[in-house]
């Protein structure tokens, strides 16, 4: 009988940590600029307007350390003049991971002399994290990998729905069988 109670409590703190884990398996990173990571090289708002950006979500800048660096500008007008005296942050290290933690539009620069100005620079807007992402158009005929995440967080929210579900049976069952729950019938 004890052997059951402690499976039972195992069974029910893992019901409870899995929507926890899923929530956070859910969230995506983004490599800045794909394969060729952080570089003037690359066309970065082209790259940023072929994402969906959501809250939890991580953008990662790759790039060579002391070649180029990331800069957070704290608005639209900096931006655009590549004013990086009003930096928000500055990151260095070549790997470096900025959490998308709410909705609106962030801005970054390379915070090397020139770079800016010649185009190393992004503005990317976040959206809710349950917000769905932007379908293909029909006469592209083509798969866009926004199509099949979208299908994977339709999943994730209904098997969430089963879970909690489940839960609250288990929930009903313990007390039932423990005596905290007393059903009687008229």
């Amino acid at each position: 009988m004890r052997l059951m109670e402690g499976k039972s409590r195992i069974f029910f703190v893992l019901f409870f940590l899995l929507p926890l884990i899923a929530k956070r398996a859910s969230a995506t990173q983004h490599v800045v600029g794909g394969s060729q990571g952080w570089d003037e090289s690359v066309d970065l708002n082209t790259w940023a307007s072929g994402q969906t950006f959501k809250v939890g979500d991580q953008l990662v800048f790759k790039y060579s350390s002391g070649l180029h660096s990331v800069v957070e500008l704290g608005s639209g007008t900096a931006y655009k003049n590549c004013d990086l005296g009003t930096s928000l942050d500055t990151k260095n290290t070549g790997n470096d991971v900025v959490k998308l933690n709410k909705v609106g539009t962030r801005y970054f620069a390379c915070g090397t002399l020139g770079h800016c100005e010649q185009g190393m620079k992004m503005k990317i807007t976040t959206v809710a994290g349950n917000a769905p992402s932007e379908p293909a158009s029909a006469d592209s005929g083509a798969f866009t990998p926004h199509s099949f995440p979208y299908f994977l967080c339709f999943l994730h929210y209904y098997s969430l729905c089963f879970i909690f579900c489940f839960e609250i049976f288990y929930l009903i069952m313990l007390f039932w069988r423990f005596g905290i729950l007393n059903v009687s019938h008229y």
